[in-house]
């Protein structure tokens, strides 16, 4: 199945390497802080590919579209375990990054067609389970990888799943017919793409230099945020289709879901930054170990990821969502008490519900997102929530960064302890950030949503 073949991507293709870096700029005799470009190059080149996700699936078609992105990430994982410098390597994980940002706006358009409309709880279990597991595991897979193989099969690893989804989308998918004549909105990629890779920039080198009172951070940030809101006075004027459909935010449900989406996102990569740092410089595990350690979180993820959806296609998504979100709040409290010799036991039990509650409240978010969309609706609501959720997690791994540098820097005469109370205080950044999100949580359908014009 497609969405498979995208979990197992984004594992391989994200968090894996996350955890190679060291390893990559020491196979490739180059610096950690450029071998750290594997990964921005990705992220900047994955938030550039996604507006054109729509009209790629509009003029190729779907299947053709789907496994067109899908060769082209095969390629660059090919390229990119052949690298010969850390330049290559930078430029071949870009390619990867194009490919990553059309499989996934691709992959919701097909799966939420597919329903009907209907069960949208469940389509959305399969739709997100991706992007909420790759984090997760991926450091985990990479870390064995490095620990027992060379780095390039970083990369290899890649290969045989693309294969495999190649020949399921040419087995399983309808052809479907392009149109020629289909419309690109050009300004719009023009303005769009740039505001989000400089946005996505900006949000990276705020993490680097711990604040935002930095010309390579706050240039890059006024430029993206300036091109964004020009591309949302274009968009909500032209009279020919937008790259993106602004006016989807008309529709209650969408907007308050693509604002969670953005939201959680913030929560979720924020966490993942502190959580292997408070496992590695307070309690001196390895990156592996750490990796071990925070699979709770994943595992809270797949025991929620049916239920979760088939509750929403029952009972609606606010209270599931507000109930998700109470869990991430009490899995997050016990780190906010954290020390150097706290109970790795009641830490992972912690992490198990905290991964519970936000599997729980990412496919709600995800089903609800398409309730009350037309057809033709749908390309754009995929790619507007991909950018909420990627903008969000650039967001949130940004603030988490500048956080947890200024509390070490507060407490850097306290020893042990103090860096011990430097990471209590950064879970309680963490913990206040999901407590946000109650607030537009309210704003979801009480009720269970009913069938729509997706059919």
């Amino acid at each position: 199945m497609p969405h498979r073949v995208a979990q197992r991507l984004e594992l391989a293709g994200g968090g894996i390497v996350n955890v190679a870096i060291d390893a990559l700029a020491h196979g490739l005799h180059s610096s950690v802080s450029a071998a750290q470009w594997t990964i921005n190059g990705y992220l900047l080149a994955l938030g550039m590919a996604v507006p054109i996700a729509g009209w790629a699936m509009e003029r190729f078609g779907a299947k053709a579209a789907w496994q067109s992105a899908l060769a082209l990430f095969m390629a660059g994982s090919i390229l990119a375990s052949l690298a010969w410098n850390m330049d290559a390597l930078i430029i071949f994980r870009a390619l990867q990054g194009l490919a990553g940002g059309l499989l996934y706006p691709i992959l919701a358009n097909v799966l939420v067609r597919a329903s009907g409309g209907r069960n949208l709880g469940r389509v959305a279990a399969a739709l997100s389970l991706p992007g909420v597991l790759g984090p997760i595991l991926g450091p985990v897979i990479g870390g064995v990888i490095v620990a027992d193989l060379s780095w390039r099969w970083v990369f290899w690893i890649n290969v045989p799943i693309a294969v495999v989804g190649l020949v399921l989308a040419w087995r399983g998918l309808e052809p479907g017919t392009g149109r020629k004549n289909a419309y690109l909105d050009l300004t719009g990629l023009f303005l769009l793409s740039p505001a989000l890779a400089a946005i996505i920039f900006g949000f990276t080198e705020v993490g680097i230099h711990a604040g935002f009172d930095h010309l390579v951070v706050v240039v890059p940030l006024t430029a993206g945020v300036a091109l964004l809101a020009v591309f949302v006075f274009h968009a909500l004027r032209t009279s020919r289709p937008a790259l993106v459909d602004m006016r989807l935010f008309k529709v209650r449900t969408f907007a308050a879901s693509t604002v969670l989406l953005f939201v959680s996102g913030v929560a979720l990569y924020g966490a993942l930054l502190l959580l292997p740092l408070y496992y590695q410089a307070l309690r001196g595990k390895t990156a592996l170990d750490a990796g071990l350690l925070l699979a709770p979180q994943g595992l809270g993820m797949l025991l929620t990821r049916t239920k979760a959806g088939k509750l929403t296609d029952r009972v609606g998504s606010r209270p599931v969502v507000l109930g998700g979100l109470l869990l991430m709040v009490i899995g997050t409290a016990a780190y906010t008490q954290a020390g150097t010799h706290t109970n790795d036991i009641l830490l992972g039990l912690s992490l198990l519900v905290r991964g519970a509650g936000f599997g729980a409240v990412t496919i709600l978010l995800m089903a609800t997102a398409y309730i009350g969309l037309r057809r033709e609706q749908i390309p754009h609501a995929s790619a507007a929530t991909r950018i909420a959720q990627q903008v969000g997690g650039s967001f949130g791994a940004a603030i988490t960064a500048m956080i947890i540098q200024a509390e070490l820097t507060a407490h850097r005469t306290g020893g042990l302890a103090g860096r011990a109370t430097a990471f209590d205080n950064a879970f309680w950044w963490t913990l206040a950030l999901t407590a946000i999100a109650v607030i537009p949580a309210l704003a979801l359908p009480r009720h269970r949503g009913k069938p729509d014009a997706t059919t």
